[in-house]
């Protein structure tokens, strides 16, 4: 089984490792089911997704049906605006079948024009903080992509007193002087305030580039269990974070393998050896 992790402030223990649910994007029903008994197999106890994952929360409505108490659930918006927020949030619930989210996020906001759209008068922040008090969630949160996400999260907890955030997280970005110094940055707040730190993005290998893409991930993944085990491990040895398992269902055995028998972080030489080995570059620059 997989090692449970307070979550942040909200009280609920998850597991280590999140479902991503970009995994089901083009996912059918039957592929969608077979995927829950996985997580079930694992104890997985905690649901990320957003609305802009394709079919994804098309798919994971039905298990909420009979398995809603079973899941921390957490979705996203990529809305700026109050209105499109909301109608986001109503549809989120709809697909979704729950009257409530555990967790309501702003998915990808490191643009700083549509940073201050969202929190500006009329904004996606306003919706937020309305949803909360009436119940239709119970916590918030901002997610990011690339090098600019420690800073931008930075300074949305400026803003607004969030209660996680979500970011790229494996070896070689922390390779990136910047990023890594943000990241820690980050790392200090949310530990300061309590507030949950989500990563994706572990098991990169980097861009698709010229090569055949064979997989739901929009980046090259790590394939072989050895590599997978040792960006996993290394990820999961931080204290006080969380990895989202990829967006990939035939994959995701791999990676909550990998979670299951996690016991220390690979050494430094052994994480730079497989850097230099298969060419792993980072996926954002």
């Amino acid at each position: 089984m997989i090692e449970k992790r307070l979550f942040g402030r909200t009280g609920h223990w998850s597991t280590a490792t999140l479902f991503g649910g970009a995994a089901l994007y083009k996912a059918s029903e039957a592929e969608a089911d077979r995927t829950l008994e996985i997580l079930l197999q694992y104890g997985i106890n905690h649901i990320d997704t957003a609305n802009s994952y394709g079919d994804a929360e098309k798919r994971i409505g039905p298990w909420m049906d009979h398995h809603r108490d079973a899941f921390f659930l957490a979705t996203k918006t990529e809305e700026r605006a109050y209105r499109g927020a909301m109608e986001h949030l109503h549809r989120s619930l709809d697909l979704l079948h729950t009257d409530q989210l555990d967790l309501w996020q702003m998915h990808v906001l490191v643009e700083p024009d549509e940073w201050e759209v969202a929190m500006g008068p009329d904004g996606a922040l306003e919706a937020f903080v309305e949803a909360k008090e009436e119940g239709l969630v119970r916590f918030l949160g901002v997610t990011g992509h690339g090098v600019q996400a420690p800073r931008m999260h930075l300074r949305s907890l400026e803003r607004y007193d969030f209660d996680a955030v979500l970011l790229p997280y494996n070896y070689v970005m922390m390779q990136n002087p910047q990023y890594a110094a943000d990241f820690e940055k980050l790392m200090s707040v949310c530990k300061e305030r309590n507030v949950a730190v989500q990563t994706i993005k572990s098991i990169s290998r980097g861009p698709w580039d010229d090569n055949p893409q064979t997989r739901n991930t929009w980046y090259e993944p790590l394939e072989d269990q050895a590599e997978i085990d040792r960006a996993v491990h290394w990820a999961l040895s931080r204290p006080g974070v969380f990895l989202n398992t990829a967006a990939d269902i035939e994959l995701l055995p791999r990676v909550l393998d990998a979670a299951s028998r996690f016991e220390s972080r690979p050494s430094e030489e052994a994480m730079a050896h497989q850097v230099e080995a298969l060419e792993i570059t980072p996926l954002f620059v």
